[in-house]
């Protein structure tokens, strides 16, 4: 590529140029949520994040095969290794079974992705459908000697990998720290040492999610689904493996030590990370009382939101700040969204009713290439939409009358903003998304500003204030020009 990409490797600690193991194919494996709630921001926010990958990857030619997981079993209410599987204490209180707990979830996370033009993933498998895999994986780990079964659970032997290999290589952190600083948890008394992690866990009689193995009736530990998964669709090594920054410990290191405890060495080439969502400077979270799905914020139906915010305001929120930054919650920071998209949409639509001129009398050159070389630079997602930004005064410049576009750079215009702001950022045009609704609602405003039009020429001035100050009341900008007027919703 005369340009290539690079993306920052949360393993090397740097960015690197991005050269896929067997061009033109790529294999990119992400954490997918686990599905016992409502989908909130935080889980928006990497689905965004890599959805914005898949698209560039695919834009540059690459054949991507992404896999997203869904975490149906093995995640434990209290830390990785301990307390009740969140899905099963779920479906106990409600009185369902397991899987109708992850069916219902799992159709409202589908709608939330659907509603913020997340793309769907290539393979999206569950963790329950591949117990088969992650029994292999932790045999094949108690085989090379790294793992010991206890009371029939199999934990991963930390200390003696650490011996040979680098346990924390990914997080930065140090095995002897970490022995220092963990404490026995009650009811962990078989494990050799407090910061093992469980490969497999018996199940208690009442637990409820369980399958046969050879060491007990139990559930795989949370860290497994991942190794197995991304192994059986992508191989024993692939291109990339990306999830939120709060994976890196403990659920990604695991992984990596179980890929390297199994077959010798690291399955990824590169891990990506995205930062966390906070409000007022804290996590969000339910334990903090700031949590907030995207149902609610669709709806505006929660105490924080000072109104209804649509997906694509959402989707522009998360995409102006670059994915490793952390993202601060507020309605000012929604409402400026909402307004930045509605700016850029304006210029888009500006662009049909522009008429070319002689010559260009604005800059607009390199702005397809700007909008490469951003993406490019570990995709600076804040970085096009600024370009786009300065686009879009150009073009606001030109509908005033006070500059001219010629033939070729308002074709080149409309095609820039086509590529990056819906192809490749994934925003969606509400007019168009509308069909025929949105077609006859805007045919009868225009009905009605050229009767305020006329009126004006017949000096009627009654009507003409009418017609503006009612439409003003109801929500409308209407804004005179030299060839009539132009509307839009606040």
């Amino acid at each position: 590529m005369e340009h290539p990409l690079h993306i920052y490797n949360t393993l090397s600690r740097k960015k690197e140029q991005f050269v896929p193991l067997h061009e033109p194919h790529v294999g990119m494996y992400v954490c997918g949520p686990t599905v016992y709630g409502d989908a909130h921001l935080g889980h928006a926010r990497p689905a965004i994040t890599f959805d914005l990958l898949f698209r560039y990857l695919r834009h540059l030619g690459y054949r991507v095969r992404y896999v997203r997981n869904i975490t149906d079993v093995g995640h434990l209410e209290h830390d990785a290794d301990e307390g009740e599987d969140k899905i099963a204490k779920k479906a106990r209180l409600e009185e369902l079974e397991p899987m109708e707990v992850v069916q219902y979830y799992l159709n409202r996370y589908h709608q939330a992705m659907e509603a913020l033009n997340v793309l769907s993933p290539s393979i999206e498998p569950h963790a329950s459908g591949h117990i088969i895999e992650q029994i292999q994986l932790v045999q094949e780990i108690l085989n090379n000697g790294l793992a010991y079964e206890s009371e029939g659970s199999v934990y991963f032997d930390v200390e003696k990998y650490d011996k040979k290999h680098h346990y924390g290589v990914l997080s930065g952190r140090n095995i002897e720290d970490m022995i220092n600083t963990t404490r026995a948890l009650d009811g962990q008394d078989e494990k050799r040492n407090p910061i093992d992690f469980a490969l497999w866990k018996k199940a208690q009689p009442e637990h409820i999610m369980r399958w046969p193995s050879p060491w007990s009736d139990g559930f795989p530990g949370w860290h497994c689904e991942c190794t197995a998964m991304g192994r059986k669709y992508l191989g024993a090594h692939f291109d990339i493996h990306g999830g939120g920054m709060d994976l890196i410990f403990p659920h990604h290191e695991c992984e990596i030590a179980q890929s390297v405890a199994s077959q010798g060495d690291d399955m990824v080439r590169y891990w990506m990370h995205n930062n966390m969502i906070t409000v007022n400077g804290q996590k969000m979270g339910k334990s903090l009382g700031n949590f907030i799905n995207l149902e609610e914020f669709f709806t505006g139906s929660h105490r924080m939101l000072a109104q209804a915010y649509t997906p694509m305001t959402i989707r522009f929120f998360i995409l102006q700040a670059h994915y490793r930054s952390t993202v601060d919650f507020s309605n000012d920071a929604l409402q400026a969204s909402e307004k930045g998209l509605a700016r850029l949409m304006d210029a888009f639509h500006a662009l049909e009713k522009i008429q070319a001129g002689k010559e260009t009398t604005v800059d607009v050159a390199g702005l397809r290439q700007k909008c490469f070389d951003a993406l490019n630079d570990d995709l600076n997602s804040p970085i096009v939409i600024s370009h786009l930004f300065d686009a879009a005064r150009a073009i606001n410049t030109v509908k005033d009358g006070k500059a001219t576009l010629a033939a070729e750079d308002l074709t080149e215009l409309k095609d820039v903003f086509q590529l990056f702001l819906f192809d490749i950022l994934g925003m969606t045009d509400a007019t168009a998304a509308g069909g025929s609704n949105v077609e006859a609602f805007g045919k009868a405003m225009d009905l009605l500003l050229s009767i305020r039009q006329q009126a004006k020429a017949n000096k009627d001035w009654a009507t003409s204030d009418r017609i503006r100050n009612e439409l003003t009341a109801l929500g409308f900008e209407i804004k005179d020009t030299k060839d009539g007027a132009e509307w839009k919703k606040l």
